[in-house]
């Protein structure tokens, strides 16, 4: 299914079409542009815009929706009343799903719409629209009235109310310390929270509705395109701020992507090396496992390892089972705790407690750290899984830094564990097998 975007050129890449063409290339969319103003932009800040001449941008729509028949739409900025005229006339003969992103002004300030284009939007399009995403001073411009703290509900329903089947309205413009999303498509009310990631980033708006009509059309349902655009710009904003980037970093989805078969790849490697030398003293009573994370991972399932462990077999050790994703919670949480303090280390592997190892570690300078487990809180002993996630996040926290090994004592049931990170786990291995020798 193609996606027709229609939006105002960026030439700094960082927004716009520029940016929606990349999303949607980069999600495996067919997709095409007719652009509704050129814009100058440097990568932080928008200068100057003109409209395409309003026969122009007619002329075009015209032919991209006869000629290409996309099955969905992403609008973005539109500048002018007459070009927002055209492009309502143009919908109103055509069926797609419409995802509208109602651009009103830069992230540096300079308005891009002129005056009494709000109302030609509520009026003309959003009656055709499928999904809204506003940010909060669109929906303040949109239903022409603030939005106090705590009247953010009220708004959404207001704002689906206006005709559009769905919106979503991104809370990232409000001052709390995390950033909450409100979804609503008349039935459902989804909320999406994630902690602020420091900066100021441009292009989010473009990329988070460019990933929607993505998603749409590879065929999910609205509620799920939406849930999966929340998590990729999580990603690609944690990926501008690990790069220092200005800009939301599309290619994140790229890596993401393309590093899958990578990481399933560099995991058997590593763990065959790591079973052809004499490793049982290494091995744990609950056996060991080597788990690697896609790039900027969040859940569980982007982490691979293996299902049935590497086992003890004689003086070495053998694999149980091809790698797959999701296969191990519990060293999956301690590689996702690590990555929020560090994006970079994404491999982590469990080896046999034995202080002779942690001093070999030391003596070869490596960052040892220990965590005691009669400091859990008792909530997190009882969240199934909770402690390793709080185990990492505390020695992170307290150090300042990943450390290369972190290592526990034990408790009542509770095995005592070495867990050694890294980069990849080739490194992982390397460390590892460095510890068997004198």
């Amino acid at each position: 299914m193609k996606v027709l975007v229609v939006a105002g050129s960026d030439p700094s890449g960082a927004a716009g079409l520029q940016m929606d063409l990349r999303v949607l290339a980069l999600l495996g969319v067919h997709a095409t542009a007719v652009p509704s103003a050129l814009t100058v932009q440097t990568p932080e800040r928008a200068l100057s815009w003109e409209p395409v001449p309003p026969g122009l941008f007619s002329e075009a729509l015209r032919a991209a929706l006869s000629g290409l028949s996309p099955g969905v739409i992403k609008i973005g900025m539109l500048g002018t009343k007459e070009n927002a005229r055209l492009l309502a006339e143009a919908l109103s003969q055509f069926r797609a799903a419409v995802v509208l992103d109602p651009v009103l002004s830069a992230s540096s300030g300079l308005p891009l719409a002129e005056p009494g284009l709000v109302e030609v939007l509520r009026e003309g399009l959003l009656p055709r629209v499928t999904l809204l995403t506003p940010n909060l001073p669109e929906a303040e411009a949109m239903l022409g009235r603030p939005i106090r703290p705590g009247e953010e509900a009220e708004a959404l329903r207001a704002l689906r109310a206006l005709g559009p089947r769905a919106v979503l309205l991104k809370g990232g413009h409000g001052d709390a310390e995390r950033i909450r999303d409100l979804f609503f498509d008349g039935t459902r009310e989804l909320v999406f929270e994630r902690e602020r990631i420091p900066g100021a980033f441009r292009g989010t708006g473009c990329f988070l509705s460019s990933v929607v009509a993505g998603l749409l059309a590879r065929g999910e349902e609205l509620a799920g395109a939406v849930t999966g655009a929340e998590s990729l710009v999580e990603m690609a904003l944690r990926a501008a701020r690990h790069r220092n980037s200005p800009h939301i970093e599309a290619l994140s989805l790229w890596e993401k992507m393309a590093e899958g078969r990578r990481v399933l790849e560099e995991l058997v490697s590593a763990a065959e090396r790591f079973c052809s030398h004499p490793v049982r003293p290494l091995i744990p009573e609950v056996q060991s496992n080597l788990a690697y994370a896609l790039p900027y991972a969040r859940e569980v399932s982007e982490v691979a390892a293996f299902p049935g462990r590497i086992v003890a077999y004689g003086e070495t050790a053998r694999i149980v089972g091809c790698p797959r994703f999701g296969a191990s919670s519990h060293v999956a949480r301690i590689v996702l705790s690590a990555m929020r303090f560090d994006p970079s280390r994404r491999a982590a592997m469990n080896i046999r407690y034995d202080p002779a190892l942690l001093e070999k570690a030391r003596r070869r300078g490596l960052r040892v750290a220990f965590f005691s487990r009669s400091e859990e809180p008792p909530e997190v002993k009882r969240r199934e899984g909770g402690t390793l996630s709080w185990a990492v996040t505390t020695v992170c926290r307290r150090l300042g830094y990943v450390p290369d090994i972190i290592a526990d004592e034990g408790d009542l049931g509770k095995e005592p564990m070495i867990r050694v990170l890294a980069r990849n786990p080739g490194e992982v291995v390397d460390t590892v097998l460095d510890l068997l020798w004198e």
